[in-house]
């Protein structure tokens, strides 16, 4: 009994760390993906979150060339809550605060931004992956989607 009760303690608090893991619900997006619709090359890439922090990179090509690009970040705040940090084209970055998460979505927004105002990664399937923004441009909602396949990484 003296030996169960320390057992039964430490796989509570390692039950409860699991559980307050902010990755836990997104550490799937971790890989490659390859763009549905678009030149071969065209991939989203992340790393496995580490450190409080996933990284992520884009690039899409069109004739051979890249046409457009963007680093990412996924990363904890001091309260351990997941932001998304967006620099298409090298621009200076913009954040987006988890508006909402589970299993199969993550919902990142920033409702003073110009567009977007959300970001959205679904998991479809366990190799599909929708990534949505969203938002309103010039008085209008607007989203566009890009669907994706789990790929090997070069």
């Amino acid at each position: 009994m003296k030996l169960l009760i320390p057992l039964l303690l430490a796989a509570c608090a390692g039950a409860a760390q699991a559980q307050a893991d902010p990755f836990a619900p997104i550490a799937w997006l971790a890989g490659c993906w390859g763009q549905q619709g678009r030149e071969a090359g065209s991939v989203e890439q992340w790393m496995p979150p580490a450190g409080g922090l996933m990284l992520g990179m884009a690039r899409t090509l069109k004739n051979g060339r890249v046409v457009e690009f963007e680093f990412m970040q996924i990363r904890t705040d001091a309260e351990n809550k997941l932001s998304y940090v967006a620099q298409p084209q090298g621009r200076p970055p913009t954040t987006f605060a988890l508006l909402r998460h589970g299993e199969a979505e993550t919902v990142f927004e920033n409702a003073a931004h110009d567009f977007p105002q959300r970001v959205i990664y679904r998991r479809e399937a366990p190799d599909r992956l929708m990534a949505r923004i969203e938002g309103t441009l010039n008085g209008k909602e607007r989203g566009i989607d890009f669907p994706m396949q789990r790929t090997t990484c070069p």
